[in-house]
């Protein structure tokens, strides 16, 4: 509706991920370089949590479009509440493997040969589970036992487990101990502060192809404010300012208007989170 307006070639604040729009703040370029080195090292297992609206998917879906097909092979599990077999399946279906196996041990066979195949032509093969909270014990107990694939010198596959804060508290369930202790990489992804909060709006609006001085500094620091530097609030409140000024007839969003943004948005930053928690893939 207001692309044309602000000379948008695209709407910069959906809350859908796209790489194409990923911000790397400082907490994000710590997360990409746990995971990095999780990968890279061989370590076995990742796990990655933050609230919902951090960018933890964001900047998966980044990693892995990093990762080239030649030296990683990549599978990544978006809805983890299956079965054990379902699970195995999933993964199956994912590196591509051609198998008519339908029980679990014949299941984990058929990847076993695949993730030597895999370490002989030099590549390295890699699970990433988000949502990973929803996973069922049982499930887990499985995962764990993939790592058990391995040779002398390393992991055959490398596992990311990704989720909200409740992964955390799951993982530190005394029957989940064994799990918690092959974890090597762990990293727990905040919000952004107000520099990298308004470096964010700016950029977005820069990728969009607008001008990244749409918002002024006094409206950008009551965006942070509202959203606490949570990414997909931020593309909440900033996509009903903008919609505002269009209404407006302004090209600049002033402080006045986000404030009467925030008015339309209505809910306090925690009822936000708990809606996107109960709605939607996070950010």
């Amino acid at each position: 509706m207001y692309l044309d307006f602000y000379g948008f070639q695209e709407k910069p604040f959906t809350i859908t991920p796209n790489p194409r729009f990923v911000y790397l703040s400082r907490n994000h370029r710590e997360v990409f370089a746990h995971l990095l080195y999780g990968i890279e090292d061989r370590c076995g297992f990742v796990a990655i949590t933050g609230e919902v609206g951090t960018g933890k998917t964001t900047v998966l879906r980044t990693l892995l479009d990093d990762l080239d097909n030649e030296n990683y092979r990549l599978a990544f599990i978006f809805n983890p509440c299956l079965s054990v077999l379902d699970l195995l399946r999933s993964i199956q279906r994912e590196f591509g493997i051609d198998s008519d196996a339908s029980e679990v041990g014949d299941l984990v066979h058929s990847l076993n040969q695949f993730l030597l195949q895999q370490r002989r032509d030099g590549r390295t093969v890699v699970l990433v589970i988000d949502e990973a909270q929803n996973l069922d014990p049982s499930v887990l107990e499985q995962i764990r036992l993939l790592s058990n694939l391995e040779t002398d010198a390393d992991k055959l596959i490398q596992i990311v487990l990704v989720g909200q804060p409740e992964l955390g508290i799951l993982l530190k369930r005394r029957n989940m101990r064994q799990l918690n202790q092959r974890i090597v990489v762990r990293y727990h992804l905040g919000t952004m502060d107000l520099h990298d909060t308004c470096e964010y709006v700016r950029h977005r609006l820069t990728v969009a192809g607008g001008d990244d001085e749409i918002f002024t500094p006094a409206a950008l620091k009551k965006v942070y404010r509202f959203s606490g530097g949570l990414p997909r609030l931020i593309n909440v409140l900033c996509g009903r300012a903008l919609l505002l000024g269009f209404s407006r007839d302004s090209k600049i969003i002033t402080a006045r208007m986000v404030a009467a943004a925030i008015k339309e948005v209505g809910a306090p930053r925690r009822n936000w989170i708990q809606r996107l928690a109960g709605s939607l893939r996070p950010f």
